[in-house]
């Protein structure tokens, strides 16, 4: 028994170690070689294909306002002369057409009516012109006093309204979903009263050359409305296209509050409708790829008309159930480059 543990079991466990380490090496640097079968690809590439079909658009466009006091109105003088009599004090609320002063001008006699029947020279002889509010509102400033030498369309004060109004930048792409020109939109107040609407909506674009303000704009929609500022410059170079409108005078608000002004651009019920990335081009007119039967494409031009932002109105060039690509060559999502939903996007929010 000796024996065996002595020599048999330690040649048994060499034997097993070397028959291990044997069968190792052979994993290691001799793998068992299988057949070299080729990887041949069996798919295609399918572009999707979706049908034209019927369906309703709501274009609303959002632009995000503020509230803001409408300007003050200038009160000019109205003829050249001395400030006589000041009726109104700076802060008086004062009604459109109030006189505020009056301004005593000189009448000057002819060379035969200058001298009376004693050889004399006549006194002066004098008229009074009114100057008078061009607004109802407050007396924000009175920059004359009694006495004082006045001239033609010498600003002698200003006027502040009581009147807001709310304005937001719309950016010039904007517009072409805007079809049909609007007069009105729905304005909601952050932390205001309910949503309202508002009339005489401007769409105002600063003129090449003018300096901004309500003189010489390109203005299209509604009435004029008091405090439309256009906020472009001169030039015309990078000009904001400006949309406002007047609050109604029953809703209380406060200049500075933060608007949704939403603006309807229309609604089309029961039109040929497709999504905005089957098209290339985004207003007016556009370019779709058309399935054929045989399995190739055809490029098409078709007329566009409302876009809510994810769906565009085909007018022409397509029928119910013609079958077109889904996804055009350089389409966009929205005529205004954002994404359906964006926040941030030049204050206008597409949906």
């Amino acid at each position: 028994m000796g024996v065996v543990r002595k020599w048999v079991f330690p040649v048994v466990r060499i034997l097993l170690i070397a028959a291990i380490a044997v069968a190792l090496g052979k994993l290691a640097f001799f793998p068992d070689k299988t057949d070299d079968v080729s990887a041949v690809p069996t798919g295609e590439i399918v572009e999707p294909v979706i049908p034209v079909a019927l369906g309703t658009i709501v274009n609303d466009v959002v632009v995000q306002s503020t509230v803001t006091a409408d300007p003050a109105a200038p009160l000019k003088s109205t003829a050249a002369g001395t400030v006589d009599e000041i009726f109104f004090p700076q802060g008086s609320v004062v009604a459109a057409g109030d006189t505020v002063f009056d301004v005593k001008v000189e009448i000057v006699r002819s060379p035969e009516d200058s001298i009376d029947e004693e050889g004399k020279t006549k006194p002066k002889i004098y008229r009074y012109e009114q100057v008078t509010a061009p607004a109802a509102g407050v007396l924000s400033s009175l920059g004359v006093i009694s006495g004082q030498d006045v001239t033609i369309g010498m600003v002698a004060g200003q006027i502040a309204p009581p009147t807001f109004s709310v304005s937001g930048s719309l950016q010039p792409e904007q517009r072409y979903r805007l079809v049909d020109q609007p007069t009105d939109a729905s304005i909601a107040i952050t932390g205001g009263p309910a949503a309202f609407t508002c009339t005489g909506l401007r769409i105002t674009t600063p003129l090449a050359g003018s300096e901004g303000g309500n003189t010489g704009g390109d203005t299209t929609g509604g009435g004029a409305v008091g405090g439309a500022s256009t906020g472009g410059t001169g030039g015309g170079g990078g000009s904001t296209t400006t949309v406002s409108c007047a609050i109604p005078g029953e809703i209380t608000v406060f200049s500075g509050l933060a608007a949704e002004m939403t603006i309807s651009g229309g609604k089309a019920e029961n039109v040929l409708v497709v999504p905005t990335t089957a098209v290339r081009g985004a207003a007016l007119s556009g370019t779709v790829w058309v399935s054929l039967a045989d399995g190739s494409t055809e490029e098409r031009a078709v007329g566009l008309g409302l876009n809510d932002g994810s769906q565009v109105e085909i007018t022409g060039g397509l029928v119910e159930g013609d079958q077109i690509l889904q996804f055009a060559p350089g389409a966009l999502a929205d005529p205004s480059g954002c994404p359906p939903g964006a926040m941030d996007c030049g204050g206008v929010i597409a949906r």
